[in-house]
């Protein structure tokens, strides 16, 4: 398999840490001419191919103005994303609107803000960074939220087929970040989630499946709900805090 994102513009949200930063690494060491590290706080980096980029997905002008900033991109990693500690589908209602502004509408707003920009270099990729809990009868707003936009990435990748662009859904069960640093169960490593990504990116892919955990989720899907929610149940327990 060739490996190379060889001259490519990359822009990644959520990049001050966990699996953003590694999106950030891996693209320079795959030979990506630039990188723009989108963060709430922009930080300063030790590559001059690494460029700041000041984006809030929950400020609706940020996401324009990161289009406009960055007219050269032709990867984009929407990486970012809030699991916030006590959330749960039963509210409050406040809470629930927070996930879903990040995870689901500030995601979507990023992809729309920089789908013009996508098609003048020729289409280019749009790689959203989903979950397994968009499978899962996990009672959270994050799972909701992740499984929110897990549809709207199979929706994307109609509307911008015309355009060209390759849309890629990455899902993951649980990886060894500091999001994920409250729950003591078996974890992947970021740069083995991000390696599979890209590597997903540059084969073609549509739907990059993480690690083991989340290709046999992906096999029961089709079997029927009274078989594959007690299964669930059984998984989800042992996930729980």
């Amino acid at each position: 398999m060739n490996h190379t994102l060889a001259g490519r513009t990359v822009l990644v949200t959520g990049a001050n840490g966990g699996l953003g930063e590694e999106f950030v690494r891996q693209a320079l060491e795959r030979g990506a001419g630039r990188v723009y590290a989108a963060t709430r706080t922009p930080r300063d980096w030790d590559d001059d191919r690494i460029q700041p980029l000041q984006l809030d997905l929950t400020e609706p002008g940020d996401a324009l103005r990161a289009a406009a900033t960055a007219p050269d991109v032709d990867l984009l990693v929407n990486n970012a994303g809030i699991a916030p500690v006590g959330d749960s589908i039963s509210g409050p209602e406040d809470a629930l609107r927070r996930v879903f502004e990040t995870n689901f509408f500030g995601t979507l707003r990023v992809a729309n803000a920089f789908a013009p920009v996508l098609a003048d270099h020729g289409g280019g990729t749009l790689l959203n960074v989903l979950s397994a809990a968009a499978w899962v009868n996990v009672p959270t707003g994050y799972a909701a939220s992740k499984a929110a936009m897990w549809s709207a990435t199979n929706a994307l990748r109609v509307d911008l087929r015309q355009q060209g662009t390759q849309v890629v859904g990455l899902l993951v069960g649980m990886v060894d970040t500091p999001m994920s640093a409250r729950w003591d169960v078996p974890k992947v490593s970021a740069r083995s989630v991000v390696a599979e990504a890209y590597d997903g990116v540059v084969a073609g892919a549509l739907e990059v499946l993480a690690d083991e955990s989340t290709r046999e989720l992906k096999s029961r899907l089709g079997v029927r709900a009274e078989e594959l929610y007690p299964w669930l149940d059984d998984v989800i327990g042992s996930f729980e805090a």
